[in-house]
């Protein structure tokens, strides 16, 4: 039977999302050298390490008699390591006072399963961490990021940072706290959120594609100019508006009820405030817009293509629906 994990010295953090496993092992690092301040922290590879080297970490030393040991990729870790790791707990849960806390660090899946089995038998302590796939996890996710510094977030604006950074959450992580720190705004509007994003070619381009699906078609090329113009890359521009078309096109299906909005695998945001925009369109346009992308995307890769010419045509189609 496992130990108490309040007794036991040993931590492993397997899989989840990269980005909060990597923040949870260095949290736990922290609070390890903040309960033993004469420890000193020393990371160890398991890809590389070998049992000698874990051996040695963790036995007293000239500096001190613990150590608080991070061990990266335990699933990469040798039979003899991951035995030695293994033996190691089975001790430390002994005497936890006098014992070098380890914390593990695991990517997840089959690959190293059977050690990390063998270290919660052991008496280690699990530490699970959430994965973030779905987006209403992405969603609360972000939202707890501002309220963690006391901050509140629209709806609309959280959405949006989803939408944009969904699946790269330290990114996400990073923008909560930089427009937390930039603006006192309490909560941070839609407007704040797309004033940091504006450099992001995805972002400009729904925008542009907004605009044009609004049928704003000269705000929309001035946009989509001005984008251009500061440094964005013209078949960054037509991806983006191809993926708002595709979203479009799945809206439309998930209404007619050709396909679920499961099948849709799209933001449930994004699939919602698609659905607002489907007034006016039909099958054939947006066929036809979707042609217009494709010829405009290899306008842009052909040596004396025009692609600021063709993203203007693309605009004007999409502000008239195809038609």
């Amino acid at each position: 039977m496992a130990k108490s994990a309040a007794k036991t010295p040993v931590t492993v953090v397997p899989g989840g999302d990269s980005y909060l496993n990597g923040e949870r092992v260095k949290e736990l690092c922290a609070e390890a050298l903040k309960a033993r301040p004469d420890a000193e922290l020393i990371e160890l590879d398991a890809a590389g390490a070998d049992r000698y080297a874990f051996d040695e970490v963790v036995s007293p030393s000239l500096l001190s008699d613990v150590a608080v040991v991070k061990i990266l990729n335990l699933q990469n870790a040798d039979e003899k390591l991951a035995e030695a790791i293994v033996a190691y707990t089975k001790e430390a849960v002994k005497d936890p006072a006098n014992s070098s806390v380890v914390i593990c660090q695991h990517e997840g899946g089959a690959k190293g399963k059977r050690v990390l089995d063998q270290l919660v038998k052991a008496g280690a302590r699990k530490e699970d961490v959430p994965d973030l796939k779905k987006p209403d996890a992405q969603l609360n996710f972000t939202i707890a990021q501002f309220e963690k510094r006391g901050r509140r977030v629209e709806p609309m604006a959280a959405q949006q940072l989803v939408s944009v950074l969904g699946g790269k959450t330290g990114e996400l992580a990073a923008m909560c706290e930089q427009l937390c720190f930039d603006f006192d705004d309490n909560p941070i509007g839609l407007d704040r959120v797309n004033q940091y994003l504006t450099a992001n070619p995805q972002v400009t381009g729904f925008a542009v594609a907004d605009k044009a699906v609004e049928g704003r078609t000269a705000e929309a090329i001035v946009m989509m100019r001005a984008a251009v113009e500061q440094g964005t890359d013209p078949i960054a521009l037509i991806g983006a508006l191809a993926m708002k078309l595709r979203t479009i096109a799945k809206a439309s299906a998930v209404k007619a009820g050709t396909i679920s909005q499961a099948e849709a695998k799209t933001n449930p945001w994004v699939l919602k405030n698609a659905m607002r925009q489907l007034g006016g369109w039909t099958s054939p346009g947006l066929a036809h817009c979707i042609r217009m992308l494709a010829w405009a995307d290899e306008q842009s890769k052909t040596n004396g293509g025009d692609p600021m010419y063709a993203l203007e045509r693309c605009i004007e189609d999409i502000a008239r629906k195809g038609r």
